[in-house]
């Protein structure tokens, strides 16, 4: 699940274990835990980042070029596993 908080956001900070990306072209900010980025559909989203812009994002942070619907729907996946594996 992607997260928004309003204090994290407009602070820039992070909480630990979790870290920053902007998605799309308004370049929204999401704040999602690192678990994710062992995941082969973030992975794909990671992908279409270091296709589009290389190793240099113009935000100075990580930038997915996606639309935030999709972004949204892969966390929203990645979160339901992750919640239902606690809960085994």
């Amino acid at each position: 699940m992607a997260i928004h908080l309003p204090h994290i956001i407009s602070s820039k900070k992070v909480p630990k274990g979790y870290f920053a990306v902007y998605v799309g072209e308004n370049q929204k900010r999401f704040v999602i835990p690192i678990s994710f980025l062992n995941q082969p559909s973030f992975q794909d989203l990671l992908g279409m980042s270091q296709e589009e812009f290389g190793y240099s994002h113009p935000t100075g942070g990580l930038t997915i070029p996606c639309n935030e619907d999709i972004f949204l729907d892969v966390t929203s996946r990645l979160n339901y596993v992750k919640s239902a594996h606690t809960f085994l």
